[in-house]
């Protein structure tokens, strides 16, 4: 078993339990609003890491322009989209088109890296997606009534706002790979990546974009919420998938990430007080084998 599949899980661990606190914050603030404010105190504890490490030693001129460019594609429009869409179709569905990055990634890892996988990882990749989109699109009881559920706005700009948010994930993560292959402080890469972000954020809403504004103003509890959620999601999170990246494929840890809806599930049976649909349990259990399959190939 390669370390950096367990990097790539263990972000997927982090983005289930992301994606379940992200709910309320995100709905109160709006997903723009939730986003600025998530990358920005995400921003204050990696460089405050990064002072403390000595993290920026090492990190050449040239290597900024790219994580720029990654952080711009992959969390200023991926993260953005991604909540925005959550907020329309709730975290089960946004979950399932989001995790078709790790089609996205493959393919470009294939096409643009040369990437090959072997044939018991490539049964394994097809199983694994298969059973996340079994899941969470067929795991959902029929008279599933809760909020999170519900629909909250145009369903089909939801759908096409994940899928653009699964795109941009995989190309973020394509743009980041050269230069993590380096072996840079993945922290200090996080560190940039979200800055960059942050400002684009900032630039948004000094222009006057009426969406950039928070739909209501934040309390203590909303911020707190955020602030968690950040630390989480993106600043362990995103970490590790930059660590898994150093030496893992782009495909194969995309894939091994995208299990984070069916890490979902038993967050959702413990809000919800409910039991996962049938259909939920065969896919999580054709995740479990296939994501066997790619961790012993």
């Amino acid at each position: 078993m390669a370390v950096q599949d367990l990097f790539a899980l263990g972000a997927a661990a982090c983005w289930a339990v992301g994606s379940v606190m992200s709910v309320t914050p995100s709905r109160h603030l709006g997903a723009f609003a939730f986003t600025r404010w998530r990358m920005a105190m995400v921003a204050v504890m990696l460089w405050t890491v990064v002072a403390v490490t000595g993290g920026w030693r090492g990190f050449e001129s040239s290597y900024w322009a790219v994580m720029a460019l990654s952080g711009l594609i992959g969390i200023f429009v991926g993260d953005t989209a991604l909540f925005a869409a959550m907020n329309r179709l709730g975290p089960r569905r946004a979950g399932v088109l989001f995790a078709t990055h790790a089609a996205f990634s493959a393919g470009l890892g294939f096409l643009l890296l040369g990437e090959r996988m072997s044939l018991q990882a490539s049964a394994g990749a097809a199983l694994t997606m298969a059973g996340v989109m079994t899941a969470i699109l067929l795991g959902r009881h029929k008279d599933e009534t809760h909020a999170w559920e519900a629909d909250q706005g145009h369903v089909g700009m939801g759908v096409a706002l994940a899928l653009l948010a699964a795109l941009c994930q995989a190309v973020g993560s394509l743009i980041a790979k050269p230069v993590m292959t380096m072996q840079v402080d993945p922290i200090m890469a996080s560190a940039v990546r979200v800055t960059v972000a942050t400002a684009a954020h900032g630039v948004l809403l000094l222009t006057g974009f009426q969406a950039a504004r928070a739909q209501q103003a934040p309390t203590a509890r909303v911020l707190l919420q955020t602030g968690l959620n950040g630390f989480i999601a993106m600043g362990v999170g995103m970490t590790l998938v930059l660590l898994a990246l150093e030496k893992g494929k782009v495909g194969l840890v995309a894939i091994l990430s995208s299990v984070s809806p069916i890490l979902v599930l038993p967050l959702l049976w413990f809000q919800l007080k409910r039991a996962p649909a049938p259909a939920a349990w065969l896919g999580a259990v054709m995740t479990v084998v296939g994501t066997g399959l790619i961790l012993w190939r």
